[in-house]
């Protein structure tokens, strides 16, 4: 059986640091939220740096410069109607996963991000794997009401790991 996230280290920090299984457990916590079973999904996580998503980031969205963290969905899930739930997948089995699509996630950053909101680098990465999950099931922020229903959920799966609400 293939392992939930399928961290894929590009930046040796990143494995320092623990993000294997941190990403486990924060896509575990989104999909208990969402009534969703762990059995029957896959994703891949790719841990890299700014340079590499800098690259990425010009490649797919056409902005040259390093973000957080980038999300390509398997295929597209989200609803036509601002507020609207997506059409969420249905699981695999044990042996054919549905994969769900592939995340990319920036050492440099996240970093700066965390030490800049003094926040611990841990939880900032927590919120950020279950923020890119969610892009892949098909949420969005783009519209005021889809971003109202993703940060509802964010919040809950951070509240299951005892994680504050980063909106606050």
């Amino acid at each position: 059986m293939e392992p939930l996230v399928d961290t894929v280290f590009e930046d040796d920090r990143w494995e320092a640091f623990g993000l294997a299984p941190l990403a486990d457990r924060a896509v575990s916590a989104a999909l208990a939220e969402l009534n969703l079973p762990e059995a029957g999904f896959t994703l891949c996580l790719m841990a890299c740096d700014d340079a590499r998503i800098a690259e990425l980031n010009g490649d797919f969205r056409a902005k040259a410069k390093p973000t957080n963290v980038l999300s390509w969905p398997s295929e597209e899930r989200g609803s036509d109607d601002e507020g609207g739930q997506p059409d969420l997948p249905e699981p695999g089995d044990a042996d054919d996963p549905e994969h769900l699509g592939d995340i990319a996630i920036s050492y440099d950053t996240c970093m700066a991000e965390a030490a800049e909101a003094d926040k611990p680098a841990a939880d900032h990465v927590t919120h950020l794997v279950i923020h890119g999950f969610l892009h892949l099931l098909g949420y969005d922020h783009i519209r005021d009401g889809d971003a109202a229903v993703m940060e509802g959920i964010e919040v809950r799966a951070l509240a299951r790991l005892g994680l504050c609400d980063p909106y606050l």
